[in-house]
């Protein structure tokens, strides 16, 4: 026979704040594919430290708002697909690190290819009177076709 655990209070706890960090993610992909710039910035910590790629990133949520500057003159259109979010929190539920995949479109201003990555976001959360914020966000790619961001970090995949 097996023995179910019977939830506690911490157990609540995590699954009221998971669904709030999930929240957060989906906010970022919104925000993102509406190219709202000040939005998306707001849903990271003031020192928060972002990698797009090995040579594309920002240290500090002023210098990621410049990065976004071009979410609405580079692209025409975007669609930003989270799923497979793994949620591990920190002592308090005061800190969390967040394993998810995306598939991103992109669709460019100029003439060229529309843009597809494959890979996964690698967050280290904080929480704030504000709730969730990114404290650090890499992006790691499986794949990508005809995308603007020419190296990438990759996912860490095993070889056989």
């Amino acid at each position: 026979m097996t023995t179910v655990e019977t939830p506690t209070d911490v157990h609540v706890a995590e699954l009221v704040e998971t669904g709030r960090i999930h929240r957060l993610l989906f906010d970022y992909a919104h925000h993102l594919d509406m190219n709202h710039p000040e939005e998306i910035a707001a849903l990271f910590t003031e020192d928060c430290y972002v990698a797009y790629g090995p040579d594309f990133g920002a240290e500090g949520r002023a210098a990621y708002r410049e990065t976004l500057g071009g979410i609405g003159s580079f692209f025409a259109a975007t669609s930003h697909h989270v799923s497979n979010i793994v949620v591990d929190f920190g002592p308090d539920l005061a800190t969390a690190t967040v394993r998810s995949v995306l598939y991103a479109w992109h669709r460019y201003v100029k003439d060229r290819p529309d843009g597809h990555f494959f890979g996964q976001y690698h967050d280290e959360l904080v929480r704030t009177d504000d709730g969730w914020r990114f404290a650090r966000r890499e992006l790691r790619a499986s794949g990508v076709v005809d995308f603007h961001v020419k190296k990438q970090i990759p996912i860490g995949r095993a070889a056989s």
